[in-house]
């Protein structure tokens, strides 16, 4: 039981790397702004294990509320958010398959979950044809470290951490339609015992309806430096674990409503993982681009 516990808080990161990418090497222009509230959810009776292979476990779920927001203060410098406004983890209960009681009864947390505070600077001039993008992003525990029962869920990793990352990019047509693609790079530092991590991938979009409707195509990948001091093991009563890795493929589509406001929704899943939920999730949001 434990050791799914810990399950919940990779697939958590994952949705947060993608999230967090979201921006590319375009930093807002002073004074432009970009805000979205969006629910994200997984539940899953299956998971990877460390050796990268699938076993059963208990059906145990996750949704997550966040606050993403950029702010130009500059042409070249944006400030970037990410909240985790209310996280609810849970497990089911583990009932015996010949006399129907209850095994282990299922346990749940709610509370804040971790909040991430970045800054982007444009390493080339606004409306370069391949801009470049240098930023920081600094990972805030304001997530709760110890809940339910068995004091062993958790909504955030308790320590501080620090991600240094490049981005580059292009703007593009392919006959009337326009898209873009970028790629990123970049090294997480991480405390308290963690495994640093190197992190890249990269996302494709194309605009259709008049540039109403954007589809979207990210890809994620996080390759642990496993030289973290506490290394999960099947015992561990932690949540967040140490020396996870995965690669990640989304799809996403955000719709206009109006000029500023509109919907989106995303689907993601796992090509490869280690101690990783081996089941899609799914995000809905809604946004205001205040860029436009």
């Amino acid at each position: 039981m434990k050791r799914i516990h810990i399950l919940i808080s990779i697939i958590a990161l994952l949705f947060l790397s993608q999230s967090l990418f979201a921006g590319g090497p375009w930093p807002k222009a002073k004074g432009e702004a970009y805000f979205k509230l969006s629910q994200w959810w997984v539940v899953f009776d299956q998971h990877y294990t460390d050796q990268a292979l699938i076993d059963p476990n208990v059906t145990t779920g996750i949704y997550n509320t966040f606050l993403f927001g950029e702010y130009g203060l500059t042409d070249r410098l944006t400030l970037t958010l990410n909240a985790n406004l209310f996280a609810r983890n849970f497990t089911n209960n583990v009932i015996s398959g010949t006399t129907g009681e209850v095994i282990v009864a299922g346990d749940a947390l709610n509370s804040l979950g971790d909040t991430d505070l970045g800054l982007k600077y444009g390493l080339t001039q606004p409306g370069a044809r391949f801009p470049v993008a240098a930023s920081i992003l600094l990972g805030i525990p304001t997530g709760q470290t110890g809940g339910g029962i068995e004091q062993n869920l958790q909504t955030g990793d308790g320590e501080f951490n620090q991600l240094f990352q490049l981005d580059a990019g292009t703007s593009f047509k392919l006959g009337d339609v326009p898209g873009y693609a970028s790629v990123y790079s970049g090294v997480n530092i991480r405390s308290n015992g963690f495994s640093e991590e190197f992190r890249f991938g990269g996302e494709v979009g194309i605009s259709l309806a008049n540039q109403k409707l954007w589809l979207v195509s990210k890809l994620a990948v996080i390759e642990s430096f496993k030289n973290g001091d506490t290394a999960v093991t099947n015992t561990s009563t932690s949540i967040f674990a140490n020396n996870t890795e995965f690669a990640s493929l989304a799809l996403e589509v955000n719709y206009y409503i109006t000029d500023t406001i509109g919907v989106s929704a995303s689907y993601a899943g796992a090509l490869r993982g280690e101690i990783i939920a081996a089941a899609p999730s799914y995000s809905v949001g809604v946004f205001v681009d205040l860029s436009k």
